[in-house]
C-alpha cells in the first residue's frame, strides 16, 4: 500500500513565451504509512502423534516404540514410516514389496489405538485383508489424519509376527 500526500511542490518551467508551472508531488519528511489490515499469524496445522510398536520384544520383555509426529491428512503411513526410517517390512517384504502401489500386501500394520484418525479401508485393502482382523491395514493405503483432526495413533508393526 502506497502513501499519498496532498502536498505538491511547484517547479517553474519556461517554454517559449509562456511560463507554465508544473507541480510535482513531494513527500513529507519523516512521514510514516501504516497498514491497517495486517494478516494474523496462521494457526499451525493439526498434527497426529504416531507410536510404532516393534514386532518383537527386547531383552527386558518390553517392545521398542518409535514416536513421530505428522501433519494431519498430508501423508500415507508408509511414507511417514519411510521418512523416519521405521522398519515396515518383514524379510520377504523388504525384498518383494511393490513400492507402495497396493499390489502386494506386504506392508501390513495393526492399528491398536486411533482408528478414527485414519481414512476408511480402501478397495485394495478390502481385497488383500479380506480374512484379516478389522484392525489390520496396509500402510501404503492408509492416510494419517484428514487435515482437520489431531490425536494419537498407536501402530503395531508387522502384526503377523505376534503370537
Amino acid at each position: 500500500m502506497a502513501c499519498m500526500n496532498n502536498i505538491f511542490t511547484p517547479f517553474p518551467l519556461t517554454a517559449g513565451n509562456r511560463n507554465p508551472t508544473i507541480y510535482f508531488p513531494r513527500r513529507r519528511p519523516n512521514s510514516v504509512c501504516l497498514v491497517a489490515n495486517s494478516p494474523e499469524s496462521p494457526s499451525p496445522p493439526p498434527e497426529i502423534e504416531l507410536e510404532f510398536v516393534g514386532p518383537k520384544p527386547e531383552g527386558d520383555g518390553s517392545f521398542p516404540v518409535d514416536k513421530v509426529k505428522a501433519i494431519s491428512g498430508e501423508k500415507l503411513m508408509r511414507s511417514i514410516m519411510s521418512d523416519n526410517k521405521i522398519d515396515l517390512y518383514a524379510t520377504y517384504g523388504k525384498l518383494m514389496n511393490c513400492g507402495g502401489g497396493g499390489s502386494c500386501g506386504t506392508c501390513i500394520v495393526e492399528i491398536i489405538e486411533g482408528k478414527d484418525l485414519l481414512n476408511e479401508r480402501t478397495n485394495t485393502e478390502l481385497k488383500y485383508l479380506k480374512k484379516k482382523p478389522e484392525s489390520w491395514r496396509l500402510a501404503c493405503q492408509t492416510i494419517v489424519g484428514n487435515k482437520e483432526n489431531s490425536g494419537k495413533v498407536v501402530v503395531q508393526r508387522i502384526p503377523q509376527w505376534k503370537k
